[in-house]
C-alpha cells in the first residue's frame, strides 16, 4: 500500500512499507516548515529548490535510481516559461507498490514524444495547477492529462493563504472549473493500492497537512 500526503506548494510525501520519499520540499522558503526527515529520499524537480540537506538521499538530476523498494527515473524537461531547447526541470517517474507515479514540477506543457515515451504509463499524476506564469495553468494541465492519460490526478501548487508564493496562484475551485473535473474525494491522507485505481481518469484532492 502506498500512502500520499500533501504539505503545500508542490510538496508531496509518498510512503511505502520500507521507504519514505518527499517531493519538492522547499517549504521553508514559503513560510512553512520543512517535512523532510533524515530517513527520507528527497526529490527535487528543479536544482534551484534543492534544500534537503537532512535527507539520506537527495535527487535533483536526471537519471535512474533504485532505493529500497522504489524505482525512480528523472527525465529532463523544459522549465515552465524556460528557454527553448533547454532542460531546466525534471519530470519523475516513480514505481512503488506496483503503481507508476508521475511527478510534474514547473514544466512546459509541451512534452516531446521521447519524454512521454520515457514517462510511459502513469497510474497517478501529481501536477501543479496554479498558473499565472509561474507553473502550469489549467490549459496546460488538461493538455498533459490528455497526453498521459493517468488513472488518478492529484493537483498541487494552488492558492493557499498559508503559503507565501512568489506569484499569486489560482484558487483550486477555479482550476477544477476550468478542468471540468469533479473530485472523487477530498482526504487528509490517501492510502492507495493498485486494485483501487479506476480505468477512467479521476481526481482526488489531498488536504494540506
Amino acid at each position: 500500500m502506498l500512502e500520499l500526503q500533501y504539505f503545500g506548494a508542490n510538496c508531496i510525501k509518498l510512503v511505502t512499507k520500507t521507504a519514505s520519499l518527499t517531493v519538492d520540499d522547499n517549504l521553508s522558503d514559503l513560510g512553512l516548515k520543512s517535512v523532510t526527515k533524515s530517513e527520507d529520499i528527497a526529490l527535487f524537480s528543479s536544482q534551484q529548490n534543492s534544500h534537503a540537506s537532512d535527507a539520506r538521499l537527495a535527487i535533483d538530476s536526471p537519471g535512474e535510481y533504485e532505493v529500497s523498494d522504489i524505482s525512480i527515473q528523472g527525465i529532463p524537461a523544459r522549465a515552465h516559461m524556460g528557454e527553448p531547447k533547454t532542460n531546466g526541470a525534471i519530470v519523475y517517474k516513480i514505481i512503488a507498490d506496483n503503481m507508476r507515479i508521475g511527478v510534474l514540477g514547473h514544466i512546459d506543457p509541451d512534452l516531446s514524444d521521447a519524454q512521454l515515451e520515457s514517462l510511459g504509463t502513469v497510474d497517478v499524476l501529481i501536477v501543479p495547477v496554479g498558473g499565472h506564469g509561474y507553473t502550469l495553468d489549467p490549459v496546460g494541465v488538461l493538455k498533459l492529462i490528455k497526453k498521459i492519460e493517468p488513472k488518478l490526478v492529484i493537483p498541487t501548487h494552488y492558492a493557499d493563504k498559508s503559503v507565501k508564493y512568489e506569484v499569486p496562484q489560482l484558487e483550486l475551485s477555479e482550476v477544477l472549473k476550468e478542468l471540468a473535473m469533479e473530485p472523487k474525494d477530498t482526504v487528509a491522507k490517501l492510502k492507495l493500492k493498485a486494485a483501487d485505481l479506476s480505468e477512467t481518469t479521476q481526481l482526488i484532492i489531498l488536504e494540506r497537512q
